[in-house]
């Protein structure tokens, strides 16, 4: 079935686990008229006529689009030359007219429209697939390039996921170890063949060489149904990954389902608040660039709480109740056999019962003020069963 192949794919490019905008940016405006404000190099030549070059990646995805939508309506956005690379023509068009966007058509394989790109920026936004090592290289070629012969030192804002800090725990048991984004050394401590990692380590080691200032935001389960202008413009995707998925699976097996006793336990993030993180360290690094910390001192964790692997599936079993899907709310565990079926591997399956537990404590240190609860995550299952069961009856899901 179209929506258990597109379930198996999301579980292969489970990136960043995974918009409502709004124009309240709780730090200093990138036009900041405080003394201590100073311009990032590719603006010196003239506030009022250059304005600074953006590439972003991921702009029809949930987490790009969302980022995209808050830099089109930042207080200073009249200051942005914002240029995105997109694979559909008719959203470019949307793109371009609707929006004043620069748009490239293309693929992130193809390397060297990626490294072209990436020259002509002195900040890019990487929210595409946090597993692509190769378009991660690009990128990176194309800011060595840039600061090699524009002289400026740009600034990379890349996506990761806490998927990088996942065991597999198979929903067994809840683990102790809860790492914080200010502890470098715990950091580094975390395997190089975790998810996400080998490209996070590229990341560290070209900020490490002296030639961009990276940064990586490591979002949790985000959750919640985008909202704003590109969405309603048919450009970006409103729903994460994560949870839908489950959802999906759950539809087709006409029960909620759960990996092993559902005891792990994940942060959460709304997509409203995560877009947050993003515009306020953008906000942050081009205001005060030197006092904020960049390469290992720059890991964002996003998270506003925590929740089972259970609290999920029981909300989707509640849900299916409500819709009349089924007569128990109970997940019950799914087989072996399933999990293949479902997930492509037994493997993929049980990433929905491994742990991931941290604190965004870096991210509150420069003024990051989330607002959505796991509370609010568990209300919000209710509305994307409902989204994916109408995008299922249309054939779309």
């Amino acid at each position: 079935m179209a929506f258990l192949s597109s379930t198996r794919r999301s579980f292969r490019l489970l990136i960043r686990e995974e918009f409502v905008v709004s124009t309240d940016y709780s730090t200093s405006h990138l036009a900041s008229k405080s003394s201590t404000f100073t311009p990032c190099p590719a603006v010196v030549c003239s506030m009022s006529s250059v304005k600074t070059p953006i590439f972003l990646t991921g702009a029809t995805g949930y987490i790009g689009g969302s980022v995209l939508e808050r830099l089109l309506n930042h207080p200073s956005a009249n200051t942005f030359d914002i240029t995105v690379i997109v694979r559909n023509a008719e959203k470019a068009k949307i793109l371009e007219s609707k929006f004043g966007v620069n748009v490239v058509l293309g693929n992130h394989q193809e390397h060297d429209k990626l490294e072209a790109l990436a020259e002509k920026a002195h900040i890019v936004f990487n929210c595409a697939d946090a597993d692509d090592e190769g378009a991660a290289k690009a990128i990176l070629r194309g800011l060595r390039k840039r600061h090699a012969t524009v002289g400026d030192l740009p600034i990379l804002i890349h996506t990761s996921g806490t998927g990088v800090l996942s065991d597999d725990a198979k929903g067994l048991y809840p683990t102790d170890t809860i790492y914080s984004d200010l502890n470098v050394e715990q950091l580094k401590s975390i395997p190089p063949t975790n998810l996400h990692r080998n490209v996070d380590l590229v990341v560290m080691e070209a900020d490490a060489q002296g030639y961009v200032r990276a940064h990586i935001v490591c979002p949790s389960t985000i959750y919640g149904i985008a909202q704003g202008a590109l969405v309603q413009a048919g450009v970006s995707n409103p729903h994460s990954i994560q949870i839908p998925a489950l959802i999906k699976v759950s539809l087709a097996r006409k029960r909620a389902g759960v990996v092993g006793q559902g005891k792990s336990l994940w942060p959460d993030v709304h997509i409203s608040d995560i877009a947050d993180l993003y515009i306020t360290l953008f906000d942050a690094i081009v205001t005060n660039p030197d006092k904020i910390g960049h390469g290992w001192e720059g890991f964002y964790f996003g998270e506003n709480g925590e929740h089972s692997w259970y609290q999920i599936s029981r909300a989707i079993g509640e849900a299916f109740v409500e819709l009349g899907i089924c007569s128990d709310p109970e997940p019950t565990t799914f087989s072996t056999e399933e999990l293949i079926k479902y997930f492509g591997s037994e493997a993929q399956g049980n990433y929905s019962g491994s742990n991931s537990r941290c604190r965004a404590d870096r991210g509150r240190s420069i003024g990051w003020k989330p607002r959505y609860t796991t509370e609010d995550m568990l209300k919000s299952i209710k509305p994307e069963v409902v989204a994916l069961m109408k995008q299922q009856k249309e054939g779309k899901a």
